[in-house]
């Protein structure tokens, strides 16, 4: 039991029981409108600021004219924002599409590629109407991370050309051939300026000081692109070049063949559709751990078709691809963002700067923008989730993936990892090893990997090299067991137990051979919940030895499964001795489980229960020297650093306290002299009047009832018959020994630790961080 720590600070007051039934005054909703709508106007500037130099980036990456960018930016902030189901995610030009939209651009012209975004934002809202959004997200993790982290190798190694002053190949494998030439002649002017931009876009959430706590509130890539372009001025370099405004011309289909147009569909839609829900899932996890986030999920399926129309519109009017951005949607969050309003004003602002502020936009280098595209490309190949496949043993398959999409393409790319996935799948189903090794006191057989049908050939093989009347221990590895493998395992035990030997099961299955496939089994370290293993079944009449076949039988499970586990660690506390820190005093109702609610095991706890966990004074009766000797035991002999003092709700002995208020006539009962030494805090809890207020009070409820009121007042009359003892009361005055109490409600499973500052039990979170006894 590790030390007690507090829970955060406690609330001014107890509620008072009339105010339980109180609800608290709502705000006003003009009020709250009001402020919702502060908050998503500052939200929508903010991701605004980002999208611009963003949208012009990846629009002139990909060879598409400067504006599309921008039509895709507001297109997606308008269109998304309103038909989404992501309230708060934010859509704009795709980073994840643009390799593919350059490919696109490149092979078969800016009309054609809008051709191919119409298209595909129809096969979108096509697939959203068949609800088929949830099963998207069936692919692997390894593959949405090897294809986008190959996308950003592409990305990344494309745009340092630019940055160096020269201009991109189409392959992947041609820009990093042919980056030897360009790191020999480099522009200057292009890298330093490409330079200044990764060095503000690194640096500038690490500004230190209040100034920078100021300056951080202008996103990273903003600043980025403005001491770009004010490094740049007076220089001759490459700039953003905006055409005027024009109505917009009509998609045309490309020329090429139907199953090369439905290739490039394909992957539009599906690159695009993944992007966007995986961004959804991400932006709805942050808005969730914020305070006063708005409460629901993510409607995936209308999500995927507010996307589909607004790639439709997009398409339309001359725009790029679009999908929801982690980036853009994580900034909308952090930003404040209350609704989906935020989304739709930032659209409403970037076609307003487009036609307002055309030729500020233009004094932009292109440099800039390059190297802001080329840190988002790096940032998309994520160490963190590198990390998280390989735990997954993923790794193979997110490595086929990246390779694959920087060689052959994006729809190539995921078609390989999908089928390295199905591989590892069948081989790991597949893949088991089973030895035999003959030990001093029996033989070990060891199943690693997947027991199927398959397997069942080499597990009777290496079965039948066990000897005859030999004691054997199997041990399963893996998390799979078919029944053809547990039969062969059952009927092979059931002989060799016949003949005289002994097969113990082990390892992570952890089910005995003997037991049948339905029957319930308990296992040590595991949620005790339904633990009825050796209870007699329903409806069976309780027999006078019952309560002792249920025991026995318990004990038996516990030789059978337990003691394997823990007779090592039981043989070190033999040898050492008991070296508890601890001791908890609490009562002897059977539903206080102190090992499940204190997370103890074996050597932690020094425990001393009795009939309403009292602690009598010193001198109070010779008869109740039992629990003072064990208080002294622990103290003066094991030395231990605290001692709790644990009530709980529904004590049978508080509720006999209150019931024989009266003194009972005729000789007393051993129960009733015992609960004498409960009367101290009977009486004490009647000084403080029937409300309890300035002694005891729970900090989130009100006290339930006078029984509840009184199993609090009695952790703190037995605190105080503690102190009186003198061996307790020397040790505590050396600062040596603490003294805690704690309350338990059974009903809620709900632990509480007291601060005797103010007489208040504050209830313990499963926070990581909260208290923990």
């Amino acid at each position: 039991m590790s030390q007690i720590e507090k829970s955060p600070p406690p609330k001014p007051r107890a509620p008072h029981p009339a105010e339980s039934h109180t609800k608290a005054v709502p705000e006003p909703r003009a009020e709250k409108a009001r402020r919702s709508l502060r908050r998503d106007l500052s939200a929508s500037v903010v991701v605004f600021l980002l999208a611009v130099p963003l949208s012009l980036g990846i629009a002139l990456a990909t060879g598409a004219p400067p504006q599309a960018g921008l039509i895709a930016a507001a297109v997606g902030g308008i269109v998304a924002g309103l038909l989404g189901g992501a309230p708060l995610q934010v859509t704009g030009a795709a980073t994840g599409l643009l390799v593919v939209t350059g490919d696109l651009v490149q092979r078969y012209g800016w009309r054609a590629t809008c051709a191919v975004t119409v298209l595909a934002g129809l096969a979108q809202l096509a697939l959203g109407a068949l609800r088929v959004a949830r099963a998207a997200l069936a692919i692997s993790p390894a593959i949405v991370h090897g294809m986008l982290a190959g996308i950003g190798v592409t990305i990344a190694v494309g745009q340092l050309h630019v940055v160096l002053g020269g201009s991109p190949d189409s392959s992947a494998l041609d820009n990093a051939a042919a980056l030897p030439r360009q790191l020999e002649h480099p522009h200057a002017v292009a890298l330093l300026i490409g330079a200044v931009t990764v060095a503000v876009l690194a640096g500038w959430k690490r500004l230190p000081g209040r100034g920078g706590r100021w300056a951080r509130r202008v996103p990273a890539p903003l600043a980025a692109v403005l001491a770009a372009t004010a490094l740049s001025a007076g220089t001759a370099v490459p700039r953003v070049d905006l055409p005027s405004w024009r109505t917009p011309e009509l998609p045309v289909l490309p020329h090429a063949s139907w199953p090369a147009l439905a290739a490039a569909v394909l992957t539009v839609t599906l690159v695009a559709s993944m992007e966007s829900l995986l961004s959804a899932l991400a932006v709805d996890r942050l808005a969730a751990e914020r305070p006063g986030a708005p409460t629901g999920r993510a409607q995936l399926d209308r999500e995927l078709a507010g996307q589909g129309v607004a790639n439709a519109v997009s398409g339309l009017l001359g725009g790029m691809p679009v999908s929801g951005g982690a980036m853009r949607g994580s900034a909308n969050v952090k930003a404040g963002a209350a609704t989906r309003r935020a989304t739709v004003l930032h659209g409403v602002w970037v076609l307003l700067c487009a036609g307002l502020l055309a030729g500020t936009l233009e004094l932009i280098p292109l440099a800039s923008l390059a190297a802001l595209v080329m840190v988002v490309g790096v940032r998309m190949v994520s160490f963190a989730h590198i990390r998280h496949v390989h735990r997954h043993r993923e790794f193979p398959v997110y490595a086929a993936t990246l390779g694959a999409v920087v060689v052959l393409g994006v729809l190539h790319g995921v078609a390989t990892g999908i089928a390295v996935s199905v591989f590892l799948a069948l081989r790991r189903l597949t893949h088991t090893r089973i030895a035999v090794t003959e030990e001093e006191d029996c033989h070990r057989v060891r199943v690693s990997g997947q027991l199927t049908f398959l397997a069942v050939p080499r597990l009777t093989r290496a079965l039948a090299l066990v000897p005859a009347h030999a004691n054997v221990v199997v041990e399963l590895c893996g998390s799979f067991m078919d029944h053809a493998a547990y039969e062969a395992l059952r009927t092979w035990s059931a002989a060799h137990r016949a003949h005289g030997g002994w097969v113990t099961l082990g390892g992570r299955s952890g089910r005995p051979i003997a037991e049948p496939a339905s029957a319930h089994s308990c296992r040590p370290w595991t949620p005790w919940r339904n633990h009825h293993c050796t209870r007699p079944a329903p409806g069976d009449r309780p027999a006078p030895a019952s309560s002792g076949s249920q025991l026995l039988g318990g004990v038996s499970a516990f030789q059978r499964h337990t003691a394997p586990l823990v007779r090592e660690e039981l043989a070190r506390l033999a040898r050492e001795g008991q070296r508890p820190t601890q001791l908890f005093l609490t009562c002897a109702d059977s539903r206080l489980v102190t090992s499940m609610i204190t997370s103890s095991g074996p050597g932690d706890l020094f425990t001393v229960r009795n009939v309403g966990n009292l602690m009598p004074p010193p001198g109070s009766d010779a008869s109740c020297d039992s629990v003072a000797a064990a208080i002294e035991y622990a103290v003066e002999v094991l030395r231990v650093g605290s001692i709790t003092v644990c009530g709980h709700s529904g004590c049978g002995a508080m509720g006999a306290l209150l019931a024989s208020a009266d003194p009972e006539e005729g000789e007393p009962t051993p129960l009733a002299r015992w609960l004498r030494h409960g009367r101290p805090s009977l009486a004490r809890m009647r000084r403080i009047g029937r409300l309890g207020r300035g002694e005891v009070a729970l900090d989130n409820r009100p006290v339930a009832d006078e029984q509840e009121r009184l199993a609090l007042v009695n952790v703190l009359q037995q605190l105080d018959h503690l102190r009186a003892h003198p061996c307790v009361a020397r040790r505590a005055a050396e600062g040596s020994l603490a003294l805690h109490g704690m309350y338990f409600h059974v009903g809620d499973a709900q632990a509480y630790v007291l601060d005797e500052a103010t007489g208040r039990f504050s209830a313990v979170s499963g926070a990581p961080t909260a208290a923990r006894v």
